[in-house]
């Protein structure tokens, strides 16, 4: 039998970075950073992490420079909560209006590069419920003391109904699986489809982002392939609870992440797939799964008008 890899990038853990030096050390780099919640119908927890980041790491530690939240066209209060808490809220049509229309949770993340203005850039999912601030002092960690760290992701515990362990069911049967068959290398990961990770802005304007739920999946490879699996790094946040979807909704989200990771292994040149499933009556009904993308936002000319940047062509 095989031994297994070691797990690298190698771990680290949160409590191994302290926000007063993180602050210190950012100072001396001239460092911005931003925060950025890509957020849809979260108005029960997105304003308490919001509230978490401001008091804690803007206002009693000058860490974090700004949060920004695009609404994802919530149809709840999610913007009035995040805005009275002190974010910066932009709906996600509002965001470079001249482009393509687009949907998911990566378009939101997309517009937020264009949103932002830090030279780190720091993903938080928006339906955490034991949110705290050693979630973003972990992720940035790495970037602010190690200038050759470009890419940061977050890992943890993931309860489901009550029990210690058993979140994480697509990451198991479906993202770690690919993983291993497809990019090895990539294996070491604990929680490839972690919605907390963060980085360096001149490498994230350069990969393209998949629209949908591929994104995570989409950066972590392109981003390694970009920068290298030694420019990366891996954090230990602790346990992360969350809003755990239904089983039968996890089909769209694991057919989505399967495209992306066969796409950018050259095994299929596609960016929508057709799902079947079948109610409790075994009636037979098709879902269609989008997995489009987003192109490096470096070939946008608004954004590189706003950042100074020349003009790359797509592809």
């Amino acid at each position: 039998m095989a031994t297994p890899p070691a797990l690298s990038p190698v771990p680290r853990h949160a409590s191994e970075y302290d926000p007063d030096d993180l602050a210190a050390r950012k100072a001396d780099q001239g460092l911005r950073i931003s925060v950025c919640l890509p957020a849809r119908n979260e108005e029960a927890t997105v304003g308490h992490i919001v509230a978490t980041v401001r008091r804690t790491l803007m206002e009693a530690v000058p860490l974090v420079d700004e949060v920004v939240v695009i609404d994802d066209r919530s149809t709840d209060a999610t913007a009035e909560a995040a805005a009275w808490e002190g974010a910066r809220v932009l709906g996600v049509d509002d965001v470079l209006p001249g482009t393509t229309p687009g949907a998911g949770k990566g378009n939101a993340m997309w517009k937020s590069l264009h949103a932002a203005g830090g030279d780190l850039v720091c993903w938080l999912d928006a339906d955490v419920r034991n949110f705290a601030s050693h979630f973003v002092t972990g992720l940035l960690g790495p970037l602010v003391l190690d200038p050759g760290i470009a890419f940061v992701k977050g890992y943890y515990r993931r309860p489901l109904h009550g029990e210690p362990t058993g979140g994480g069911r697509v990451t198991e049967l479906v993202a770690r699986p690919l993983l291993s068959v497809l990019f090895p290398e990539l294996a070491g990961f604990i929680q490839p489809l972690g919605g907390e990770y963060a980085g360096r802005r001149d490498v994230l304007e350069t990969v393209p982002f998949v629209e949908g739920w591929g994104v995570e999946i989409g950066l972590l490879v392109d981003v390694v392939a970009r920068v290298g699996l030694g420019a990366t790094a891996q954090v230990d946040l602790g346990v992360r609870e969350h809003r755990n979807r239904p089983l039968d909704e996890l089909g769209a989200q694991a057919t989505s992440i399967l495209v992306t990771a066969l796409r950018r292994a050259g095994l299929v040149d596609i960016d929508h797939a057709t799902l079947t499933q079948f109610t409790e009556a075994f009636d037979a009904r098709l879902v269609g799964v989008d997995a489009a993308e987003r192109p490096p936002i470096v070939t946008v000319p608004a954004y590189c008008e706003k950042f100074g940047l020349e003009l790359r062509a797509a592809g």
